[in-house]
């Protein structure tokens, strides 16, 4: 199996649905980043706009591994999220650059989505990180009530240009579903 059907599988729960992102999305895609407060908390604050936007998403096709997010009920696209990273020696890999529209906030629709990229990964790994902005205290606190283990802290150039500090988190495999 090659990795851009591994990594960009076709998954669905929780009320939402999960393609391969392609070229043909970046019209929805950018009109559900477009609202700032999406970013306000990230390092890339100013991703609204559709220079930076660009950027994001040309990186997202590039990894072979960025998922399109959208309302299983209605068909409307309310986000992204990737898998980025794999390292098949270590059974690794990030999932990632993820981003829902502000009206799922509080809904439950993160985690959701989290979970059903956790059971894929799961199938082909045994550790699965989340790279967190420092700063960005609503994700840190989704990682946390996820399971997430502070692994690490590191600092990375964004695709931007941007420098970022980044809280890793980790959830394992045994550890995994919750109990």
């Amino acid at each position: 199996m090659s990795a851009p059907i591994l990594w960009q599988p076709t998954l669905t729960g929780g009320g939402l649905v999960a393609t391969p992102l392609r070229e043909s999305d970046f019209d929805a895609l950018f009109a559900a980043a477009s609202d700032p407060e999406i970013w306000a908390l990230h390092p890339v604050s100013d991703r609204y706009t559709r220079e930076k936007f660009e950027i994001y998403f040309r990186t997202g096709i590039d990894s072979r591994g960025a998922l399109l997010v959208r309302d299983a009920a209605s068909g409307v696209v309310v986000g992204s999220s990737r898998f980025v990273g794999h390292d098949p020696v270590k059974r690794v890999i990030e999932i990632g650059y993820t981003f829902l529209v502000r009206a799922l906030w509080g809904s439950g629709k993160n985690r959701a989505l989290k979970e059903i990229m956790l059971a894929h990964a799961f199938e082909h790994v045994d550790l699965v990180e989340f790279f967190v902005g420092s700063k960005n205290l609503r994700s840190r606190g989704a990682m946390e009530k996820l399971g997430g283990e502070l692994l690490r802290t590191v600092v990375e150039k964004e695709p931007e240009g941007d420098l970022r500090e980044s809280i890793v988190y980790g959830i394992r495999k045994r550890d995994w579903p919750l109990r």
